[in-house]
């Protein structure tokens, strides 16, 4: 599974990367580290609206979304 650390950087990169890696690699599943609520909401609705499901843990005040192609 590809793992995208997108902690540190504001929107809308982290939604730039996902994006790259979703039309680079099409990848089945993969997870994005993340520690802003922006974030998590703007590549949660990316992956959704690319066919994937969004499955959130949060560790403090980091969140991994573990991304599944439906």
């Amino acid at each position: 599974m590809s793992s995208i650390d997108a902690r540190g950087l504001s929107c809308p990169m982290p939604v730039v990367l996902v994006q790259n890696e979703v039309k680079k690699n099409a990848p089945a599943e993969f997870q994005v580290l993340l520690d802003s609520e922006c974030s998590v909401e703007n590549v949660t609705r990316f992956a959704k609206n690319n066919g994937y499901e969004v499955k959130a843990e949060e560790n403090g005040e980091e969140t991994t979304l573990i991304c599944t192609k439906k």
